[in-house]
């Protein structure tokens, strides 16, 4: 355990490094930018060890795995993140842990949360997911809305009962304009954010950039970067 705390401790150290240096290099504070670390696939023993670290946001991708393990670490101080695709079915599971859900992008879905969240008394924070590989009317092959529903999708989550609109978030697409052009996607992501603060001003989250591309988002003015491989290292999926 106290090797892995220590790997740990210095790839965030890394992560720190490059993105403190990223904020300096686009006339940013470092305190406008949040660290969450994505620990999909890694063991609640892991997130103990990151909390004791300093950590405090923390991501999840799959219900399977991420409900037991927020379970498990329920005493800590922390601020649980679902990134993944959400299906209906399992939105009163991730609404009961989940203080921010990242992937919201379709009217059903909104409506879901919203019940489940009255259900449960909860409020959590919901971002629309963009997807800037996704046409009119269509989802994007990582999930997501096209750029022309997010007005629409926006003004639902700010009108469901028991959901707030943080912002937005995407997903570097692999495919479309914008394939293999981090920052000119990110760029547009924060365009897109412009408008909705214009008509939601407290939506002000912008989600954008993980291991490989966290410097181009934070240059093109992302409030939250997504890391996992870079601080956990590559290791088996559990189950």
């Amino acid at each position: 355990m106290n090797d892995r705390r220590t790997e740990l401790a210095a790839n965030l150290s890394l992560v720190e490094e490059r993105i403190a240096s990223a904020c300096a290099a686009a006339g940013r504070k470092r305190e406008e930018v949040t660290l969450i670390v994505v620990t999909k696939t890694y063991p609640a023993s892991d997130v103990r060890l990151l909390h004791e670290l300093g950590v405090r946001h923390v991501a999840e991708n799959r219900d399977q795995d991420a409900a037991p393990k927020a379970s498990d670490c329920s005493d800590l101080s922390l601020t649980w993140h679902f990134v993944g695709q959400l299906q209906t079915n399992k939105v009163r599971s991730v609404v009961s842990y989940a203080d921010v859900v990242q992937s919201v992008d379709r009217i059903r879905l909104v409506s879901a949360l919203s019940a489940a969240a009255v259900r449960a008394g909860r409020e959590p924070l919901c971002l629309i997911q963009v997807a800037l590989d996704a046409e009119s009317g269509e989802r994007g092959a990582r999930g997501g809305v096209a750029p022309d529903g997010i007005e629409e999708l926006a003004a639902a989550v700010a009108g469901a009962p028991g959901l707030r609109l943080g912002g937005l978030m995407t997903v570097a697409p692999l495919a479309g304009p914008y394939a293999g052009r981090q920052q000119a996607a990110f760029e547009r992501l924060l365009e897109f954010s412009s408008r909705l603060r214009a008509d939601h001003p407290a939506a002000n989250m912008v989600s954008a950039g993980m291991s490989a591309d966290l410097e181009d988002a934070v240059r093109a003015g992302a409030t939250h970067v997504r890391v996992g491989t870079a601080v956990l290292g590559v290791r088996p999926r559990l189950g």
